[in-house]
């Protein structure tokens, strides 16, 4: 056809284009490799931009070409390399059981766990030699004097026999740079059998030379321990506790079968109590005489008062209404004991339309021939009162003539009583 021999004489065809002088092998790797969307370089070189530009030279497009090789070649070296039989069998299984849309599978190894930083870290050994140093010190702290004494134990009466010797190096309680010291003896878990030495006036280093005797099985001395506890004796307020020991293994020394000469340090108590005593009493009211009976049947483990490590004490039981003291009434006086009996009652005629407005405030006295009688503590029942006082007077009201007997323990007189009732 003309047109077509018209195109094969034109200019262009003296100067054939490199695409013209391929092979047709050569132009089916270059279909190929237009059809591959990753060969975009391919692509643009051989889209000719316009019919009317000028022919681009042959050694341009053969620069061109070699630059879009070279690019091309660098491409494929950044793909994934391939992977073993193994390896593409782990790849289709392992989504199937984690049931995942898509897995990375990359053979890049993990990266290194973060290497946590001294921030925020806690270093126990730093805290531990704290501790250590800590506990010495405190230790040659608390230390306040040293005790002496012995244990033997007496298998013909089955008793433990506990024998206070002497004491060093006490601090001193008072202005006078001297102390007045007593030392209390328990066999604990027992504490209603407490035994005490005699007060040793204004010495640091008191000689006792005093034995105790514990009756107790032998085979319970395993579950024993000794308390001992150093008090400064004041006359006018509570005795102040120097220290104690406590000795968790009667046998640590021997097996008691001989007196054994025993020292120890005394430590500072952690918490001080106000070891006043104890006493038993028991309520009982009848509503229908209006009579109201208070049994004051016995005390135990008092403060000791005199110089001889005993007291002189008696109950005074006062009737308070709103504050005031109505009536008040006493026992008999016990001499030189801290663990008297009395078995007496004071009667009080109260009708049942008062019972809610009244209270008995129960002081245990010292009696003092010479000075004034001095407080050794006190306890209150009645509906204003507080714990088991409350608790003891609400069981009388819930079984009336009824005898209704509890221990209570004696606490110092408060203020409050002092100011509104100078005579109690």
């Amino acid at each position: 056809m003309p047109w077509r021999n018209k195109e094969a004489s034109s200019p262009s065809s003296a100067n054939p284009s490199p695409e013209a002088l391929q092979s047709p092998s050569s132009r089916g790797n270059m279909a190929d490799k237009l059809k591959d969307p990753n060969t975009l370089g391919f692509l643009e070189a051989a889209v000719k931009i316009s019919h009317t530009s000028p022919d681009i030279p042959a050694e341009v497009q053969r620069s061109v070409k070699e630059h879009i090789m070279r690019h091309t070649r660098l491409q494929r070296q950044t793909t994934e390399p391939a992977s073993s039989t193994r390896h593409t069998s782990f790849k289709r299984h392992l989504p199937r059981q984690m049931h995942v849309s898509s897995v990375d599978y990359g053979n890049e190894l993990p990266p290194a766990a973060e290497q946590p930083t001294s921030i925020g870290r806690i270093k126990p050994e730093l805290y531990k030699q704290k501790s250590v140093e800590g506990d010495d010190a405190k230790t040659e702290a608390k230390t306040c004097g040293k005790i002496n004494f012995s244990l033997r134990y007496d298998y013909e009466n089955e008793t433990l026999i506990v024998r206070i010797l002497k004491a060093f190096d006490l601090p001193a309680k008072d202005f006078c740079g001297s102390s007045d010291p007593y030392v209390k003896i328990y066999l604990l878990p027992d504490r209603k059998c407490k035994l005490q030495t005699r007060v040793h006036r204004k010495t640091l280093n008191p000689t006792f030379d005093e034995n105790f005797h514990f009756p107790v099985p032998y085979e319970e001395l395993a579950d024993r321990k000794l308390h001992l506890s150093v008090f400064d004796f004041d006359r006018f307020s509570r005795h102040d506790m120097i220290g104690e020991v406590i000795l968790d293994n009667l046998f640590e020394a021997s097996d008691l079968s001989q007196e054994t000469s025993i020292w120890k340090d005394i430590q500072y108590a952690t918490s001080e109590s106000v070891d006043l005593g104890e006493i038993m009493f028991s309520l009982c009211y009848l509503p229908t005489a209006g009579r109201l009976t208070l049994t004051v049947i016995k005390c135990r483990n008092l403060k000791a008062m005199d110089i001889t490590g005993y007291s002189d004490p008696y109950v005074k039981v006062s009737l308070l209404c709103d504050g005031r003291r109505l009536k008040k009434k006493k026992t008999t006086i016990k001499k030189n004991t801290l663990n008297p009996v009395y078995n007496e009652a004071i009667i009080f005629d109260i009708p049942p339309e008062n019972m809610d407005q009244v209270s008995l405030l129960i002081s245990v006295m010292d009696y003092d021939r010479v000075g004034h009688n001095e407080i050794i503590g006190v306890c209150r029942v009645g509906i204003s009162a507080e714990g088991l006082g409350r608790d003891h007077w609400n069981e009388m009201l819930a079984y009336p003539r009824k005898p209704i007997a509890h221990w209570h323990s004696l606490v110092e007189v408060k203020k409050s009583f002092r100011e509104g009732n100078p005579r109690l």
